[in-house]
This record gives structure tokens, sequence and C-alpha cells, in this order.
């Protein structure tokens, strides 16, 4: 199989979901937020991983100057199309109207709910999977506004 790079060194890129920490990235915990989905950066770099992956080092100068190993899958063009999400995977959110499900309420306004994940598509703005209590809702970014933050008793 012969591996050809959508990307260019010099290019500006986009990354489209947000990049953890794998366990590779030397000073920071695994699992943390290293470039937030939506940042652009700058390829200086391409090599191959298994055989099989092209990854491109991807230079983020406004995520501290990162330098960060990207899977092709996990970029775009720099100038593509791109719609920004206002909620992150384990956001506390609140209903803006109730939710229903064939005509039946299945949530009311104002329930909270945890962002479980983030859907996004091309060229139009994001929705989300958001547990309430037991149940995952597929709800659109337009029904959800940002939880309060729990009030700390002393």
């Amino acid at each position: 199989m012969i591996l050809e790079p959508r990307f260019a060194c010099d290019d500006a890129v986009r990354v489209i979901r947000n990049l953890r920490n794998d366990g590779t990235y030397p000073g920071e915990d695994t699992g943390t937020v290293l470039v937030r989905r939506g940042s652009i950066g700058y390829v200086c770099e391409l090599g191959v991983f298994l055989q099989d992956q092209i990854i491109y080092t991807v230079h983020f100068l406004d995520s501290g100057g990162r330098m960060v190993g990207c899977r092709e899958s996990e970029l775009i063009p720099a100038d593509a199309p791109w719609i920004p999400n206002r909620f992150e995977r384990g956001d506390r959110v609140t209903t803006r109207l109730p939710l229903a499900i064939g005509g039946t309420t299945a949530v009311t306004g104002g329930t909270v709910g945890e962002v479980m994940a983030v859907i996004r598509e091309p060229d139009i703005a994001a929705h989300y999977h958001v547990l309430f209590t037991t149940r995952v809702l597929d709800v659109p970014e337009s029904a959800l506004e940002a939880a309060p933050s729990p009030k700390i008793m002393d």
C-alpha cells in the first residue's frame, strides 16, 4: 500500500477533535487536553505509524506552542468551513426547553445533564449526546445552555 499524504510541510491545518495526551506527551498527565478542537496549526513533519497511517507533527502556536502528532483523520485544511461548538465532553448543560420523543416529553426544560459526546458534521452546528439521569438523548446545541456551577456550602 502506498500512502499519499493529504498535507505537506508548512500547510495550515485545523484539528477537528480535542487532542489528549495518550501518555506519549512528556510533562502532562495522560488524558490532559493538549489542543482544543478547532485550533489551527502548521504541519512541520510527516511520518508513518505501523506502516499504514500517516502521522503529521503539527505546531500549534496558540496552544502553548505545542508540537503534537496527529492522524490524517483528525485534520482538515485550515480554510475549510468550520462551525465551533460551545460544549465539550463532560460539560454540565441545562435544557432550554422540554425535549420530546415521539410527542412525549422525555426531559423537562431546565433539566441538568452531562455531555457524553460531541457530534460534528462539517457544515452544521454541533449536536450532543447528553446524559439526563439514566437516559442519553441526541440534543441540538440550540436546545442547551451552560448549567450554573453548583454552589459550594461552607
